[in-house]
């Protein structure tokens, strides 16, 4: 497509001068789709990558949520040796 504009300007003296711009334009539909895909393609892509995002970080909060157990489960056996110790020497001094 095509589009002509003619600027007619005056100067001074009185003379008139003319001057013709063409402007040729491409098919606009044809760069819009393309631009249209580009943009889906980068959407694809963020989402891709802020899934991946997502998925490690839930699985950082699962290995420290089993990490916080572990080390609750091994306070807790701490607790019942010493318990257990505490009542061997109790019995101990009690039988004496």
């Amino acid at each position: 497509m095509s589009e002509e504009r003619t600027t007619i300007t005056t100067d001074e003296a009185g003379n008139t001068h003319s001057h013709t711009t063409t402007y040729v334009r491409e098919d606009a539909s044809h760069r819009s789709g393309v631009g249209v895909w580009i943009i889906a393609l980068l959407l694809l892509v963020a989402l891709v990558i802020g899934g991946l995002f997502l998925t490690h970080v839930s699985n950082a909060e699962v290995a420290k949520d089993n990490a916080v157990a572990d080390a609750a489960n091994s306070v807790s056996g701490a607790a019942d040796q010493v318990g257990d110790t505490v009542k061997q020497v109790g019995d101990s001094v009690t039988s004496e």
